[in-house]
C-alpha cells in the first residue's frame, strides 16, 4: 500500500476517534493495533506489545511520578498561600500588582513542581477571588493565572522535558537548563504586558489602599514565605547543576523535600498524603498509558517508511531548512490544540528528530521550541488543559467558555512571540547548557 495513502488513513482514523471523545490512549492503541493487524497480520500484533514494553523501561521515566507526587504535595502544603501573601503585601501599591505577582508565584511554583496543574489550581483558588474582589478585570485575572500556570512545563523541572529526553536521548540536564532563560523570559513578558495594560488603563488592575497593604513590619514578615520554596528549588536544580544527582535522583530529592515542606507547614496529614498519592497514581498511569500507546503508533508509522517519506516530501518542496523548521512548529501548534503533549512527543519525535539533525539544528534547542509550543497548547482550545482547570474554578455565571478563550488569547500571542525570539536567538536556550559541556 502506498505510504501516502497509509499516512492519510492513519491520521484520519486517529482524528475521527479523538472526535468521539475517547481518551487519547485508547485512540492511539486502537489505531495502532488495527493497522498492525491489517498491514502485517495477527503475528505482528505480539510485536506491538514487546516494543511498547521496551519503550517503558527507560529509567528516565522514573522521574515523572516523583515530580508529579512533589507537585501534588506542594498543592496542599500551604506554600502558595504564603507566597501570595508576600506578593500581596509588596506589590499591592502597583496597578496590576496582584496579577503581576501571581505570574511571579506561578514561575516559582513551576520551578518546584514540574507540571502545570499545581500552580494553575493553587493560584486559581487563591488569586482569582482575591483579584476579583478588588475590582480587577475578570479577563486579566483569569488569563494571568492560566498562562502563569502553564510555565510549569517550561521552567525546570518539567515532566514533558523528561518524556522528550526519554525518546530522543537528549540530556535531561541540558534540557532543564535550556528551559530556565526562556521560561523566566516568558514570565517577564507576561508581567510587562500586564504592567503596560494597567498603566494605560488603571481600572483593569487598581492598586490597593495603604491600610489594606499593611506596613513595613508586615512586609518584612511576609518574606518568610519565600524561604522554603527557595530551599526546595535549590535542592532540586542545584543538585543537578553541582553534579550531586541525576535528574531522576533530583526528582526523589524534590519528592522528599516537598514532604518536609508540608511537615514544616503542619499540613502533612494522613488524608493529605493519601490524596497526593492517589492523584499522583492516576496522573502517572495516564502518562504511562499514553507513552505505551503512542510508542505503538510511532512504531507502526516508522515501520511503513514514514522517515523516508517525510524526508523526500520535505526535500521535494525545494525550501530552505528554516522553512522546514517553521512548518514543523506549525504542526506542533495544531497538534497541541487537540492532543496531549506526551502523545505528541511520542508520535512526532521519532519522525522529526532525524530531519532536524540532518538540517544541522541543535536537538536541545529544538526540544525547547517544542516545549514552548506545548505550553501554547495548554491554553488553546479545544484541548487546552488549563482552560479545563479554569472552568472548574471560575463559575459559569461569571465567565462563559467563550470568555475563557478570550482571556488567554493575549497570553498565547505572547507565547508565540517568545517562540519566535527563541528561534531567532538560539542562545536564549543554549547559553546555560553550554556550561555543562
Amino acid at each position: 500500500m502506498d505510504i501516502g495513502l497509509i499516512t492519510v488513513l492513519l491520521f484520519s482514523s486517529l482524528v475521527i476517534l479523538l472526535l468521539t471523545g475517547l481518551p487519547l490512549a485508547f485512540c492511539l492503541g486502537a489505531v495502532s493495533l488495527g493497522f498492525t493487524f491489517f498491514l502485517w497480520g495477527p503475528p505482528a500484533v505480539m510485536q506491538v506489545a514487546s516494543a511498547c514494553f521496551s519503550g517503558t523501561m527507560n529509567i528516565i521515566l522514573i522521574a515523572c511520578p516523583l515530580f508529579i507526587f512533589m507537585a501534588n504535595v506542594l498543592q496542599f502544603s500551604g506554600l502558595a498561600d504564603d507566597l501570595y501573601e508576600m506578593i500581596y503585601t509588596w506589590s499591592g501599591r502597583l496597578n496590576g500588582g496582584l496579577a503581576m505577582g501571581t505570574v511571579a508565584i506561578c514561575a516559582v511554583f513551576a520551578a518546584m513542581s514540574g507540571i502545570s496543574g499545581a500552580a494553575t489550581v493553587s493560584m486559581g483558588v487563591i488569586a482569582i477571588p482575591s483579584m476579583l474582589n478588588r475590582k480587577y478585570d475578570k479577563f486579566l485575572s483569569v488569563g494571568c493565572v492560566a498562562a502563569g500556570g502553564a510555565l510549569g512545563i517550561l521552567i525546570p523541572p518539567s515532566v514533558t522535558m523528561i518524556i522528550f529526553a526519554s525518546i530522543t536521548g537528549v540530556s535531561v540536564g541540558k534540557l532543564f537548563f535550556a528551559g530556565i532563560l526562556p521560561g523566566f523570559l516568558l514570565a517577564l513578558m507576561y508581567i510587562i504586558y500586564i504592567a503596560v495594560r494597567c498603566i494605560l488603563n488603571p481600572e483593569l488592575g487598581p492598586s490597593l489602599a495603604p491600610e489594606v497593604r499593611g506596613g513595613w513590619d508586615k512586609k518584612f514578615k511576609s518574606l518568610g514565605g519565600i524561604i522554603l520554596p527557595l530551599i526546595l528549588v535549590c535542592a532540586v536544580i542545584g543538585s543537578i547543576l553541582l553534579g550531586l544527582a541525576t535528574p531522576t535522583e533530583a526528582a526523589a530529592v524534590g519528592a522528599v523535600g516537598s514532604l518536609v515542606c508540608a511537615a514544616v507547614k503542619r499540613k502533612l496529614t494522613w488524608n493529605n498524603f493519601k490524596k497526593a498519592c492517589r492523584e499522583s497514581l492516576v496522573l502517572s498511569a495516564m502518562i504511562i498509558w499514553i507513552v505505551v500507546t503512542a510508542t505503538a503508533f510511532s512504531n507502526v508509522y516508522t515501520a511503513v517508511g514514514a522517515p523516508n517519506f517525510l524526508n523526500n516530501m520535505l526535500g521535494g518542496l525545494g525550501v530552505g531548512r528554516w522553512h522546514i523548521l517553521i512548518m514543523i512548529q506549525i504542526t506542533f501548534f495544531f497538534l497541541g490544540m487537540v492532543m496531549d503533549p506526551a502523545g505528541i512527543v511520542m508520535i512526532t519525535t521519532p519522525v522529526y528528530l532525524p530531519i532536524i539533525l540532518a538540517l544541522g539544528f541543535d536537538p536541545v534547542w529544538f526540544g525547547i521550541l517544542f516545549i514552548i509550543n506545548m505550553e501554547m497548547g495548554y491554553l488553546t482550545p479545544p484541548f487546552g488543559y488549563n482552560l479545563f482547570y479554569m472552568r472548574s474554578i471560575v463559575p459559569q455565571k461569571l465567565m462563559s467558555m467563550k470568555d475563557l478563550y478570550w482571556s488567554v488569547l493575549p497570553f498565547v500571542l505572547i507565547q508565540a512571540l517568545c517562540l519566535v525570539l527563541t528561534m531567532v536567538y538560539p542562545q536564549i536556550a543554549l547559553w546555560l547548557p553550554s556550561f555543562m559541556d
